[in-house]
């Protein structure tokens, strides 16, 4: 089983490599170094990622190195997609199980996205709220400038 989910005839954005990744052209293993300084996470935080089941099983060398893929980091991208949103990481675990677990599971991972959309519109609302008062005091301390220039 994978954690990258394929549709037909249908680009799924898990799958592609994020714009400007700095990948090695070519190359398909990384080591948990390699894969920190393309991501950006520490390596305490992909071996927790891995523990917890938020990683699929990740190869290892004949020495034992762990040994990411394309596919690796493409989820890791899609991961840190979902850490933006604000998902819990016992969400995000809860999805990667669904993955893992098939097709008959489509339901259920569109109903845990749908529900994270859901919230984050609201907390796009509540910012766009936050915007407009800081735009009116912005205002507000620029016309108080401005008047006491005149004075």
């Amino acid at each position: 089983m994978t954690l990258i989910e394929t549709k037909p005839d249908r680009t799924d954005l898990c799958t592609d490599p994020p714009r400007g990744h700095p990948r090695p052209e070519g190359q398909d293993r990384y080591t948990i170094s390699e894969v920190a300084a393309f991501t950006g996470l520490t390596a305490h935080t992909l071996r927790w990622y891995e523990r917890i089941g938020l990683m699929p099983h990740v190869d290892r060398s004949h020495t034992g190195q762990r040994r990411f893929t394309n596919r690796d980091l493409d989820w890791l991208a899609f991961v840190g997609k979902l850490r933006l949103t604000g998902m819990s990481v016992a969400d995000m675990v809860r999805y990667a199980e669904l993955v893992r677990e098939g097709e008959h599971t489509f339901e259920a991972r569109q109903e845990l996205l749908q529900q994270t959309r859901r919230d984050v519109r609201t907390r796009i609302a509540e910012l766009q709220d936050t915007l407009a008062v800081l735009n009116h005091k912005i205002e507000f301390y620029a016309d108080a400038r401005r008047a006491s220039e005149r004075l």
